[in-house]
């Protein structure tokens, strides 16, 4: 068989989702460090609706924080300082010595910066008018 190359730009997530574990996988076996494991945290309002999040995963003594979100109409309260200090929390409790996080310049790039996180990075132009910062915060030795 050939493979063939097309654009499914509406992939269904599920298999999106079967298709990374199989990197997973490899990944794991290349490395021999399979404690790979999501790491969320969820802020709901007295209905049960998320209202904020911060999500990503721990893997080989990193962490990566890649959707940290809160609801428009709950922030500047310090709910995003608590979420992103849960993840790092467990973070570290995971023995993770480092944790990385990419935002934009319009997002909340001062919220990681005041957290202890360091710029590595930064892409101008990404989108045009604006700049993409990549950030680590390097926890100290357990």
């Amino acid at each position: 068989m050939v493979p063939r190359l097309q654009a499914e730009h509406d992939l269904p997530s599920a298999e999106l989702d079967a298709i990374e574990e199989r990197l997973n996988c490899d990944n794991r076996l290349l490395t021999g460090r399979d404690d790979d494991r999501g790491l969320v945290f969820t802020l709901r309002d007295e209905t049960g609706c998320a209202v904020g999040v911060a999500a990503g995963y721990s893997w080989a003594g990193i962490a990566e924080l890649k959707l940290m979100w809160v609801e428009k109409t709950c922030r500047g309260v310090g709910h995003g300082r608590k979420l992103l200090d849960a993840f790092v929390s467990e973070a570290a409790a995971r023995g993770a010595r480092r944790v990385w996080v990419s935002t934009h310049g319009f997002q909340a790039p001062g919220l990681y910066e005041k957290a202890g996180f360091e710029r590595m990075a930064e892409f101008a132009g990404w989108p045009d008018g604006h700049s993409n910062i990549i950030l680590c915060k390097t926890m100290a030795p357990r």
